[in-house]
């Protein structure tokens, strides 16, 4: 479906950012208001969705009974149901007796689990990084503070469906072009457009902090004029905001609009953090004394390797870490073969607020629980590693209320397993995003469903 071809409810809002079951019941009411020609107008609709929709049109009501229910935020609930209303979680809890009008789906025997969230991803924005015509991740320029990581993302990636058969319902997408990307934002991995998609946006704004360690002067200039680059923006910034803020008063004149300095305002007020990309100690450092230079009161380090040194500092400034890559080597040759393994730990045993992210890539951020698992094995508590790629990564981001546990209230995004997703050989049997069920089918679930089929010899292996 092309963006721009999109239908008003008829009150401003278009049909694409609401799912199908929601899409049919706002043309039911423009129909019975006159505003549609004809049923059959609303009978052709219905079809369309009901054969191309990337997620069913279920039941208004769903319980899923009998299964185990870790609810991540609270104790986990043996033989329990979840009941889903209106894309919501309506009731959770033990032995729960299922509304007379529920679709009831049963999950004795297995796991239900709240949808994984990729806290540090390009998923949706680039499909084959050889391709650059596939490529919206990377915009050109240094400075694109107004970039908007939501309008840039493909709804049919081939990329999204294969990360949430892995229980991944949820992923912060984020820019990189430019040492000021642009803003993150929080979607759903099924949706008709990126409206449709979009949870929360803008998420937070993203800066890539340029390597410190320079060992000639050309270095050494090149490092200091990207550092300049950056701090010189967020000053225009600020006096572009201060000067809009004076406007109205006497004698003070209306200012020009300015896209960059406007897309900046929210994370020079702290209404969203800024998310600095740095890695090393020293770019930590700089990060942390740039912060007070510019009087940011709200930042967030991805990846964070070296986080775990400035512990009581980090501690004491409330700044979250979005950790990752966990599944790479030591990031220097004197290191013990375990130091990415155990950042995660370090970083919960310093009491420092963290999540784990797969490190920021598209194909493999199906990976997502398995870089969790990782940290498991080496010294992170299991409800922790858990906790990080659900609960924690929505605290961080600040869409706890929304996503992250299974709890009265929330976006029904979950899913059923039978057994530890973090565990590699768990299947992941079925997902609900926004509480309507999403098809398991992948690009190579297609592929294999195509070449099994194929005629085969009497020595090949039965189907």
């Amino acid at each position: 479906m092309s963006r721009m071809a999109r239908t008003s409810r008829g009150d401003g809002a278009p049909l694409a950012r609401f799912g199908p079951a929601k899409v049919r019941a706002a043309l039911a009411a423009r129909a019975a208001r006159g505003s549609l020609a004809a049923p059959a107008a609303l009978a052709g609709l219905a079809v369309a969705f009901a054969m191309g929709a990337p997620r069913a049109a279920n039941a208004a009501t769903i319980a899923l009974t009998g299964g185990t229910v870790h609810t991540v935020s609270g104790p986990t609930i043996q033989n329990g149901t979840v009941v889903i209303r209106d894309g919501k979680i309506a009731a959770v809890g033990a032995n729960l007796q299922p509304p007379p009008d529920a679709q009831v789906v049963p999950c004795n025997g297995k796991h239900v689990y709240p949808g994984m969230i990729a806290a540090n991803t390009i998923l949706g924005l680039t499909e084959i990084e050889s391709v650059r015509g596939t490529d919206d991740a990377t915009e050109t320029g240094n400075l694109n503070p107004n970039i908007r990581a939501e309008v840039e993302i493909n709804p049919e990636s081939d990329l999204l469906p294969v990360a949430r058969v892995n229980g991944i319902t949820s992923a912060v997408v984020i820019p990189r072009g430019g040492a000021i990307a642009g803003t993150a934002a929080l979607i759903h991995l099924v949706g008709w457009t990126y409206e449709d998609m979009t949870q929360k946006a803008p998420l937070g704004l993203y800066v890539q902090w340029p390597g410190m360690t320079a060992r000639t002067d050309e270095l050494r200039k090149t490092r200091d004029q990207a550092v300049d680059a950056i701090r010189q923006a967020f000053l225009d910034a600020r006096a572009y905001w201060k000067a809009r803020d004076a406007e109205g008063s006497r004698a003070i004149p209306r200012h020009d609009r300015d896209v960059k300095w406007d897309a900046m305002g929210r994370a020079l007020r702290g209404e969203i953090p800024v998310m600095f990309a740095a890695s090393a100690a020293n770019q930590i450092r700089a990060v942390l004394d740039f912060a007070d230079e510019i009087g940011l009161s709200r930042i967030v380090l991805v990846d964070g390797y070296d986080a775990w040194r400035f512990a009581d500092e980090l501690k004491s400034r409330h700044v979250s870490v979005i950790a990752g890559p966990i599944l790479p080597g030591p990031g220097r040759r004197d290191e013990p073969y375990d130091q990415r393994y155990t950042i995660a730990a370090k970083l919960q045993a310093a009491g420092i607020p963290f999540c784990i992210s797969d490190g920021g890539g598209s194909w493999n951020s199906r990976n997502l629980p398995y870089c969790a698992a990782m940290a498991a094995a080496f010294g992170l508590p299991r409800d922790e590693a858990l906790k990080s790629v659900t609960l924690y990564p929505a605290q961080i981001l600040g869409v706890s209320d929304r996503v992250g546990s299974i709890e009265v209230g929330k976006v029904a995004d979950l899913f059923v397993a039978d057994g530890d997703p973090l565990e590699i050989a768990t299947h992941i049997e079925q997902v609900w995003i926004d509480g309507e069920k999403v098809s398991m089918s992948t690009r190579q679930t297609r592929l294999f469903e195509k070449y099994d089929a194929k005629p085969r010899g009497p020595a090949a292996r039965k189907r």
